[in-house]
């Protein structure tokens, strides 16, 4: 008859065999831990909205997708985006999971989720460590050298301060000259910060320093910190964090980029990114991105149609 590790524990003590008990204890404790971790890594959050009756369709044309587990790698510190659920660490919560398990609904698939630095994120895609990304991230053309991206949101950055601003910084130009930005390793803000060095040598001045970190949260510790004097992310980003210390930081001002935010897919899986893309439009058409960016309150301006960037 076949026995359970403690069943066997036990039979081995009432039997007087008791060498190796200990060894057996460990066995279970083992056990327990390997089930532990293997629970928190995948994190699946609940299920996001109902399909719309034109995922019907969908599942039949993409029938290659369906009753699949898919990983979405996640930088997991943008609150209203993707964050640690602060009632239950071992789920994940925002906008974007949202999002995501509603396209996993429309094509009929699963997600869980593999948390990683936002550097990070397109080189696990391209190792085939995850499937997809949705994560707050721009798609750029340079970006799109390592995945193909399908667009869902607009672009506004929020200019981050200490409270009252004093080094009156104004946006992305030479109010940052001689300032310490604090960003995120792989942010387009970088370049755009960096590119200031000429303009701001013109006036004169010095040219703006920056703090790479790997996640939002530890940027905008910088700034409470006064390690920092700034960080320039998505608007939403930057409101979360005003909201959280509102006595301590403020919002200067918002600047528009000219970028998108997208699902980035592996390249060369044109039919998945079809399907991604497709299931993306049955879902805004269906209304349930606006009622998502309602949910989180990022603001229904946000959304955009659906569109592709992809490169050779």
């Amino acid at each position: 008859m076949d026995l359970t590790l403690v069943e066997h524990v036990h039979a081995r003590r009432d039997t007087g065999d008791t060498r190796g008990l200990a060894r057996h204890w460990r066995e279970l404790v083992l056990a327990i831990v390997c089930l532990a971790a293997l629970l928190v890594s995948g994190r699946a959050h609940a299920a996001g909205a109902p399909a719309p009756e034109a995922c019907k369709a969908l599942q039949a044309k993409y029938p290659q997708f369906k009753g699949k587990t898919l990983v979405n790698a996640i930088n997991p510190h943008t609150p209203g985006y993707e964050a640690l659920d602060p009632n239950d660490p071992s789920q994940y919560i925002g906008f974007d999971i949202d999002l995501g398990e509603s396209i996993g609904n429309c094509l009929g698939f699963k997600m869980t989720y593999k948390p990683v630095t936002f550097a990070a994120l397109l080189t696990t895609l391209q190792s085939g460590q995850a499937d997809i990304v949705i994560s707050d991230i721009y798609a750029t053309e340079d970006r799109a050298k390592a995945a193909d991206f399908i667009t869902y949101s607009k672009v506004f950055d929020g200019v981050l301060v200490a409270k009252g601003n004093p080094k009156k910084i104004s946006g992305i130009n030479t109010t940052m000259c001689g300032t310490t930005a604090a960003e995120n390793t792989g942010y387009v803000e970088v370049p755009l910060i960096q590119n200031l060095a000429g303009a701001c040598k013109a006036a004169g001045k010095p040219e703006p320093s920056i703090q790479l970190y790997d996640n939002n949260a530890n940027c905008i510790q910088a700034i409470l910190a006064g390690r920092a004097d700034t960080y320039i992310n998505d608007v939403n980003t930057v409101d979360q964090a005003v909201k959280a210390y509102p006595d301590k930081l403020e919002k200067a001002t918002a600047v528009t980029l000219p970028y998108s935010v997208g699902i980035a897919v592996p390249k060369g899986q044109p039919e998945f990114r079809s399907a991604v893309m497709d299931a993306l439009v049955a879902i805004q058409k269906a209304g349930i991105q606006t009622d998502l960016l309602k949910k989180w309150s990022l603001g229904e301006d946000n959304l955009e149609a659906p569109k592709l960037i992809v490169s050779n």
